[in-house]
């Protein structure tokens, strides 16, 4: 039997893990995981809008909602990383995979490294989508406190305590509409994306270069 790590004859059947990404580079490669998560997740509705005959989406939609949800995670912890080395704070990345508290860490950051309040004014707008997915999200899965993390529902279907999630825990159907989860993560990826590189590009590394001279 082959190995799953190999090389297939014909490149273009070939995925290369570090082809893409930076031996030096830490925050960019978290950036570029990210954008395959939320890549995955888009892929994966766009075939089910395609062709969904067999209802396939009601269990393919679990591994979708964990890309797009570990996608953003890791989108802000690039930002996050990002402003506490501008920042000078002596901190890193930060939090575990709670995104409402990782989103308000971003929030917190990028108000006190901007000056100009326009600036933090169209940075909110940019993701304004993924603030407002982010508490129609916190509001199934009831975790406002931080007190427990409960973001593993698209992987188990019970919490550490055994407890059923939020979809289980109804006789109702807890329904997601695939084509407003295409326009909507397409949308959220693209500004997180776009956050993140400018961060890193037009702040860090000019940042670290004036560093090391």
């Amino acid at each position: 039997m082959k190995d799953i790590f190999s090389y297939n004859i014909d490149n273009e059947k070939t995925a290369i893990l570090n082809w893409r990404t930076d031996y030096h580079d830490h925050i960019y490669n978290m950036i570029v995981v990210a954008e395959g998560y939320m890549q995955s997740a888009l892929m994966l509705s766009k075939q089910l809008l395609d062709n969904n005959d067999k209802k396939d989406a009601d269990i393919i939609i679990f591994p979708m909602l964990f890309s797009a949800n570990h996608s953003i995670e890791l989108y802000l912890k690039a930002i996050v990383w990002t402003l506490n080395i501008l920042l000078k704070n002596g901190k890193r990345k930060e939090g575990k995979h709670n995104i409402k508290q990782i989103f308000d860490t971003a929030i917190a950051r990028i108000k006190n490294f901007e000056k100009d309040k326009n600036d933090i004014k169209n940075i909110e707008e940019m993701l304004n989508n993924l603030n407002l997915y982010i508490q129609e999200l916190f509001a199934y899965i009831r975790d406002n406190s931080y007190k427990k993390d409960n973001m593993d529902f698209p992987r188990y279907p019970i919490d550490e305590d055994y407890e059923r999630h939020f979809y289980l825990d109804t006789f109702e159907n807890v329904s997601v509409d695939l084509e407003n989860f295409y326009e909507r993560f397409s949308d959220i990826g693209k500004q997180l994306n776009r956050l993140s590189t400018y961060y890193l590009y037009e702040h860090l590394h000019p940042f670290l270069e004036m560093d090391n001279e």
